[in-house]
């Protein structure tokens, strides 16, 4: 009865109770969204408590059922498994603070130009101008005229007037996706590609919405050789890799020999 009296009492609110583990209030504090209804919310709870007994007593069978062997195999792959996200996050913290993540624009080049044969295009890219006016545009024919020839005048001409355009893309010197460009223009779809994807082509197109002017600057199709400032990103994930593994195995070097520096880490003949 002394042992008893003197045990301290358990304050938590139990919830459920499967063989002898409990779930308690508190293990489910934060877990309802905010602004749910109590109907939303009790629905929840019961749906999570239920899951969490299930775990619970397939974890209770397995323990029984599993042989010796088998429930050690799991311990241990745990337990590296363990190792290795704690191993791994503590790198990624290191490297973030000492990696450099800038490029020059040489280096990118280089590694272009080595790995060409690698930077096939999976899918057609256009590189265009648009502008798309409602039916009632006073002038489209100056329009096209502005659009098909776009020097430095006409640029500045077609940005003062943008804002009577209904949309408009205009520069012309970044590679798209045709698909953004279907998305945009109504008339525009898979059907019309043979039409659409011509180098130095105009299309006027109409709809019960409004009049579309394209110029089409350039195309590369599928399987073509990717060019470099579309590839650029992709290629400096690359380098920004490898940096990051040299890194990670330079760290592994110090940290080894830092502790035999330090006698925290030993090897006995």
């Amino acid at each position: 009865m002394s042992c008893d009296f003197f045990q301290p009492k358990d304050e938590r609110v139990p919830l459920a109770k499967v063989h002898d583990n409990y779930l308690y209030q508190e293990d489910v504090k934060g877990l309802i969204p905010d602004g749910a209804s109590s109907e939303d919310s009790a629905l929840f709870m019961s749906n999570y408590i239920n899951r969490w007994a299930q775990d619970e007593l397939f974890m209770y069978q397995a323990k029984i059922n599993l042989s010796e062997k088998k429930q050690q195999d799991f311990k241990e792959l745990i337990e590296n498994y363990r190792s290795e996200l704690y191993t791994e996050a503590y790198k990624d913290v290191i490297i973030s603070k000492k990696i450099d993540t800038t490029f020059q624009d040489t280096v990118i080049h280089s590694y272009f130009e080595a790995n060409k044969i690698n930077f096939k295009l999976n899918q057609d890219l256009i590189k265009l101008r648009y502008v798309d006016v409602s039916k009632d545009y006073p002038d489209v024919k100056e329009l096209k005229e502005k659009i098909t020839r776009f020097n430095q005048e006409d640029k500045i001409e077609l940005e003062e007037e943008s804002l009577k355009f209904r949309n408009y893309y205009l520069n012309d010197s970044v590679w798209v996706k045709p698909i953004e460009i279907y998305n945009k223009i109504g008339p525009l779809d898979t059907s019309k590609n043979e039409e659409f994807l011509k180098k130095e082509n105009f299309l006027q197109l109409e709809d019960s919405l409004g009049v579309y002017l394209v110029y089409i600057k350039d195309v590369l199709k599928r399987n073509d050789q990717a060019p470099l400032e579309y590839v650029k990103p992709t290629i400096k994930q690359i380098l920004l890799n490898r940096r990051k593994l040299e890194l990670s195995k330079e760290l592994e070097k110090e940290i080894i020999k830092d502790a035999i520096k330090n006698k925290k880490f030993e090897i006995y003949n």
